[in-house]
């Protein structure tokens, strides 16, 4: 239903430039927003903007992936903000924030430059797919708030009456040009032209815009270095917020930007994406900025413009900068019914539908994962909730694992047996490896063929050890074959009492290489 808003097709000059136009307007009332949340003046949201979409644009590893200023930090932004200020008065918060913003950064680019963002590969598809549906919740229900009265920062009653309805009208406005127009031309990227004709129809009518959160219009941004002390005291103050804030931005531009390749059916960098958002939020540190990272929403209003390349992004950045020096007249008179339509057709379009028809055809656990990390995802944050599936996931895999070695008698003749085995033997599945041997009614001479088993870590290889002990207090001889040369000189050095037969067709697979 919804794929016509995920067209697979390369991008051009022209469309890049009208979705970056696009997502420059759907930048600024988030900016704003998130600067409002984490505690810091609206400017800092902007600016974060600014420079994080333009460096992660035009260096990233993922082309068509927006990065900004995001609620998943803002919200953990807000206990430094705050503890800032009482720590060294009204204002030292900030500084603070940016001091942790350029750690941030720092960190973020030694995860790049270290490789760990291949670890994003270790995350399952269910995982995935509960990612996806807690952010669609996420901005779903940050949408809600733009239903209510606003003087700036401060958040009143829900709207009713006439302006309720006149809300609700210009929403359902927006999403019906979205949904309609691209039936008639794709010239025009379908959200800015939502943009533009509910502009048009809301002019004298009684509604909440742009200026209402807060004008866009400030200076053109300037170095500042935080204006705290930097002693050691401060460093262990800001570096575990730093540390947060790293990982919290990581995890969700990593997934972001493999929600992307799936949608474009292209693949992006990881890597070359940290060290690139880790310079972004260093400069922006550097800027009186909030720092930032990639967003899901902004990214899909991208892609579903026609933005493919990197200038979409570079575009978005320049205009949203034009937009905080020359153009905040113009920008504030923008409904904000128009954007949040806008934002209501990407909740739709991200959510994965198709979450609700795996109930009953896959296994339960993996139903239970989607479920567990959008409740955390929405319940805590992003970066929790992935660990949470990350962890859940291994320990369902480890739990059915374990259950799954097997154990066949290949030959039986007078005075010795052969078992073969299958299966992986690791530590969740040590335990039922051990009982499904009895020394006391084998043969003298017992040999383990591991030709259809692996042995995982170091668990699995005590395991071995300890099947040979009990053999040898009763007088017999456990023969091991087919083990890859790492388990066998693994058990050598362990002084196993274990006789490892050698063959041509031994595998040779690696395990317990930290041990040396």
């Amino acid at each position: 239903m919804f794929s016509q808003f995920f067209q697979k097709k390369r991008g051009t000059w022209k469309d890049d430039a009208l979705a970056g136009l696009t997502v420059a307007l759907a930048l600024v009332p988030g900016s704003i927003a998130f600067a409002f949340v984490a505690g810091a003046p609206p400017l800092a949201g902007l600016y974060a903007g600014f420079f994080v979409c333009l460096i992660t644009a035009a260096f990233g590893g993922r082309p068509g992936m927006i990065s900004s200023a995001a609620g998943s930090l803002a919200v953990v932004m807000i206990a430094l903000v705050a503890e800032g200020d009482r720590r060294g008065g009204p204002g030292a918060g900030l500084e603070y924030l940016f001091l942790a913003v350029i750690l941030m950064g720092l960190i973020q680019v030694g995860v790049g430059l270290l490789k760990l963002g291949r670890l994003i590969r270790l995350v399952p598809h269910p995982v995935m797919m509960g990612f996806v549906n807690g952010l669609a919740i996420v901005v779903f229900i940050s949408q809600l708030r733009m239903f209510r009265e606003r003087d700036g920062a401060a958040v009143g009653d829900w709207l009713h009456g006439l302006p309720l309805y006149t809300m609700l009208g210009l929403v359902a406005l927006t999403m019906a040009v979205i949904y309609v127009m691209p039936r008639f031309t794709k010239k025009i990227p379908s959200s800015l032209a939502a943009i533009i004709v509910v502009s048009l129809v809301a002019l004298g009518l009684e509604t909440q815009t742009v200026g209402d959160l807060s004008s866009v219009k400030g200076p053109f941004p300037l170095p500042h270095w935080p204006a705290i002390p930097l002693t050691w005291e401060t460093l262990r103050f800001v570096a575990p917020y730093a540390f947060i804030f790293s990982m919290v931005g990581l995890v969700e531009t990593l997934m972001t930007l493999q929600l992307i390749d799936e949608i474009t059916e292209t693949r992006g960098k990881g890597n070359r994406e940290a060290i690139a958002l880790g310079a972004a939020n260093i400069v922006a540190g550097l800027f009186k900025g909030m720092g930032g990272c990639a967003l899901v929403g902004e990214s899909l209003i991208n892609i579903t413009s026609g933005g493919r390349g990197r200038m979409s992004g570079v575009i978005a950045a320049c205009a949203l900068l034009a937009f905080i020096v020359f153009g905040s007249p113009l920008i504030d008179q923008i409904p904000i019914a128009a954007l949040t339509g806008v934002m209501f057709v990407v909740v739709i379009a991200t959510f994965e539908w198709s979450s609700f028809n795996t109930i009953g055809k896959v296994p339960f656990s993996d139903v239970l994962v989607i479920v567990v990390v959008t409740a955390i995802t929405v319940w805590q944050d992003l970066a929790i909730a992935v660990l949470c599936g990350v962890v859940l996931s291994a320990l369902v895999f480890a739990w059915k694992s374990s259950k799954n070695v097997r154990r066949t008698t290949l030959a039986d003749a007078e005075g010795g047996r052969i078992y073969g085995l299958e299966g992986l033997l690791y530590f969740g599945s040590v335990r039922d490896f051990s009982e499904k041997f009895d020394p006391a009614n084998d043969p003298d001479q017992v040999t383990l063929d591991f030709h259809d088993a692996r042995v995982c870590d170091l668990s699995g290889l005590e395991a071995i050890r300890s099947l040979a002990e009990r053999y040898r207090k009763l007088g017999k001889v456990l023969h091991v074959r087919h083990l890859s040369p790492d388990c066998r000189r693994m058990l050598e050095r362990a002084g196993s009492m274990v006789d490892v037969q050698v063959a041509d067709d031994d595998p040779a697979y690696l395990v317990a290489r930290l041990v040396r």
